[in-house]
């Protein structure tokens, strides 16, 4: 006995209609389910990466004791808040501590190095008694480090500063790192500063970096900024000229000053290619 079915004729034109339209509305709450899906673990990530800058590098406070700060952060590595680059600025009993650094290497790889140097910082800032001695304690912990990874290749750049009880002079230790550039009275020169080595190299206990000592006067503005911002390239392969751009830039507040070099970045369309990082540091008259 053989079973008759009547045929669906599924292939005629109403019916392919009908079933086009019903895939299409299918994929259509599929992608819409994957998208909603993307966007929200994608909020997740970003809340994550917040609370990690929030804890490795807190926003800086407008003023340390007699100094206004104000930083910039941009990491080169797209999807990360945080990369090779750090800076911090500390009261203590030696006076305001600041340092500014940038480790071999960028992204999330170099996190690990960027809280061990700043927990190393902000240790020392507060019982060592002068900058070349927290110059080697961020050494030594570097190298510490180091060896119980296996690596023969970490090391970081940094400079760091300690002002005067009075803010009106700054003492500064340079190992491996650009020195600060210092705008007065409009116009702005790079710092001359004995350069050390670098951090992590073990050459910073047996050759200790030499601190320089910089007179202030009140309304100077001292810009720390990372290779990111140095190295900048345009078309032609210059590097950007920070001294030369920041006397154009000197009408933003001191707060504002690292966001409008950056704005400057991109109007002159150079392209930055390593982790980003700027601190400016400002003497203030004594609290009320």
């Amino acid at each position: 006995m053989v079973l008759h079915v009547p045929a669906t004729h599924l292939n005629r034109p109403g019916n392919t209609d009908l079933l086009t339209i019903v895939f299409v509305a299918v994929l259509s709450v599929f992608v819409s389910y994957v998208r909603s899906h993307r966007d929200a673990q994608l909020v997740v990530e970003r809340a994550i990466g917040e609370a990690v800058q929030r804890a490795v590098m807190p926003p800086l406070p407008e003023r340390v004791g007699q100094i206004g700060c104000g930083g910039f952060y941009r990491a080169a590595q797209d999807g990360t808040l945080v990369g090779g680059d750090f800076f911090d600025v500390r009261d203590g009993p030696g006076g305001v501590r600041a340092v500014m650094g940038d480790v071999r290497g960028h992204g999330l790889a170099a996190m690990a190095t960027v809280v061990s140097l700043l927990g190393a910082f902000r240790e020392a800032a507060l019982d060592q008694p002068d900058l070349e001695a927290v110059a080697a304690r961020m050494d030594r912990r570097l190298g510490v480090d180091a060896a119980g990874d296996g690596q023969t290749e970490l090391f970081a750049t940094a400079v760091l500063l300690e002002f005067t009880g009075d803010a009106g002079a700054v003492r500064v230790v340079a190992c491996g790192h650009p020195p600060p550039v210092l705008l007065h009275e409009g116009r702005a020169r790079e710092t001359i500063v004995a350069p050390g080595p670098p951090l992590g190299i073990g050459l910073v206990g047996l050759d200790p970096p030499k601190e320089v000592t910089l007179s202030l006067t009140p309304g100077d503005r001292l810009l720390l900024a990372s290779d990111g911002v140095w190295e900048a390239r345009d078309a032609t392969g210059a590097f950007y000229p920070l001294p030369e751009r920041l006397p154009h830039l000197a009408a933003a507040a001191p707060a504002e000053l690292p966001g409008a070099v950056w704005e400057d970045l991109a109007r002159l369309s150079y392209e930055v290619r390593d982790d980003a990082s700027m601190l400016v540091l400002t003497p203030l008259p004594p609290a009320a």
